[in-house]
């Protein structure tokens, strides 16, 4: 997912890689880290013997973070800059990698779940850090098409994620699955800890690269920024506001990010899951969290050839939530592959979400703008609550019906696109 950022001065250009390239390879990294829980789900759910609901911690854990920990993560990148923010929280990603080995040497899920808490918060660190990169390096009135190849970039590592941690981790899965209720406790144990050891290796190449990474962005000629002078700029206005409660379609924009933040991570997470419920073999479903990324990035190349050439931001918005309710509904009332099918296109819907949502939600807030970015950032948690919540219903009736939580998602997110953006309150001094 790509941040929104506010108007930043223009840096010198400096001598080395392009800072655009840099922030690229960051977005790469985003997209490889945070789409890899599309297979830690069913791969915990079988190492650590998980019903539905538990499994779907894995993204409860990985998502919090971002509400939890978006206000340190502020007050971190004031002491230490932006460029340092960067590389710190590449650090902090690796370290909560590194907890993973742990976690796979005992089996223990609570570890696991320490481990993408700690992820998630280097992510958080590292996406409030290297964002508002994306508006300055270049002309302002392409920055919408820079955030689409920086989604570009996020969704490529996204769907090449999951291959190659399923390759490793989900191997001869549906053999073992289908043999472990005819083997004794401890023969069970001993397979499961040999399945649960499959991720050390994969986990050790990321904490190297990351650490590598994190020693390149330190020593590299990406330019400091000082976004202080924004609030100067904009002080004057809203003068008659005092809170940015005063702002309803901001309020309704934190709860359409949340909700649309939700049914993306739900689309892309989990489809393995949904794809096996089907009767169709993990070594095959390990597949489909890259079909709807590449869903997504089709939708990304729409925006930047279609808008605003042939139609507006706001459009795109309205149609993607039609499209979200139709593909939803497809899923629940058909079956196999076509049922699978429908959820990879919902990854097509949400693309053009995220940069439609930010400039409606922040239009007028003037000097409370900055305190309306950090509340959208916040709703980033979407993706810790809504697929914690479908897990809970598969429990209770089947992973198809569970998908019904997709139809009010969708149809607030309509609501906020047609009505919703334009409420506003009037307020006297």
């Amino acid at each position: 997912m790509n941040q929104h950022s506010t108007t930043l001065t223009q840096p010198s250009p400096k001598a080395g890689i392009p800072p655009i390239a840099i922030i690229g390879i960051l977005f790469f990294i985003f997209g490889f880290i945070t789409w890899l829980n599309s297979v830690l789900i069913p791969y915990l759910k079988i190492a650590c013997e998980l019903n539905n609901f538990e499994s779907y911690l894995v993204a409860f854990a990985f998502y919090i973070a971002y509400l939890v920990m978006a206000v340190p993560s502020a007050m971190v990148l004031k002491a230490t800059g932006f460029k340092k923010g960067m590389s710190f929280g590449l650090v902090v990603i690796a370290l909560g990698a590194l907890i993973f080995i742990p976690a796979a040497l005992t089996r223990t899920y609570g570890l696991f779940l320490l481990g993408l808490f700690v992820q998630g918060t280097g992510l958080a660190l590292l996406q409030t850090a290297s964002n508002p990169y994306i508006t300055i390096l270049g002309p302002l009135e392409s920055a919408a098409k820079r955030i689409s190849i920086m989604g570009i970039c996020n969704k490529v590592a996204g769907g090449i994620a999951p291959i190659a941690l399923g390759a490793v981790a989900l191997k001869d899965a549906d053999a073992l699955t289908a043999r472990l209720h005819t083997l004794t406790e401890a023969v069970k144990a001993e397979q499961l800890n040999e399945l649960a050891t499959r991720v050390i290796m994969p986990y050790i190449i990321i904490v190297i690269v990351l650490l590598i990474l994190a020693t390149w962005i330190y020593f590299s000629t990406l330019p400091e920024i000082d976004t202080d002078k924004e609030d100067e700029s904009v002080a004057t206005a809203n003068v008659g506001k005092t809170s940015v409660l005063q702002f309803p379609h901001l309020m309704l924009g934190v709860i359409t990010l949340f909700l649309y933040v939700g049914v993306e991570v739900l689309a892309g997470d989990s489809i393995i899951s949904y794809g096996v419920s089907q009767h169709i073999s993990l070594s095959t479903a390990k597949f489909f969290t890259t079909c709807t990324l590449f869903a997504m990035i089709a939708g990304y190349i729409v925006g930047i050839l279609c808008i605003p050439k042939y139609f507006s931001q706001d459009k795109a918005l309205v149609v993607s939530a039609i499209l979200g309710i139709v593909f939803a509904l497809a899923a629940i009332f058909t079956h196999g592959y076509v049922s699978v099918l429908c959820i990879a296109f919902l990854g097509f819907s949400n693309s053009l979400m995220w940069p439609a949502i930010w400039p409606l939600a922040l239009a007028g807030l003037g000097r409370f703008t900055k305190v309306g970015s950090s509340l959208l950032i916040m709703g980033i948690a979407g993706g810790a609550i809504v697929p914690l919540i479908y897990g809970s219903l598969v429990d209770k009736f089947s992973a198809q019906e569970a998908y019904w939580i997709l139809v009010p998602c969708y149809a607030f997110i309509l609501f906020y696109a047609t009505v919703g953006h334009k409420i506003r309150r009037k307020i006297t001094s």
